[in-house]
């Protein structure tokens, strides 16, 4: 696992630079919360940990949910 130190508003580039498959921004930190914004085509799937296990244990009854996050609200596709 890597592990690195950002601070707001600072982006980590995911894949190639020159052409990458996304960019994950520290959007706000207050407190003890942090905002991150996740710049990723649709198809790529970005789930929070719980969501993703949620889907997981869900998906041998039903086929899998997926969850778009726009504008900081999370809407079921």
């Amino acid at each position: 696992m890597l592990v690195i130190t950002r601070r707001e508003g600072e982006e980590v580039v995911i894949g190639d630079p020159e052409n990458p498959i996304g960019v994950v921004r520290i959007a706000n930190i207050k407190g003890d919360r942090v905002r991150i914004a996740f710049d990723f085509p649709r198809e790529v799937a970005v789930h929070r940990r719980e969501v993703a296990e949620q889907i997981l244990s869900e998906g041998q009854q039903q086929p899998a949910v997926v969850a778009k996050i726009a504008g900081g609200n999370i809407a079921k596709a």
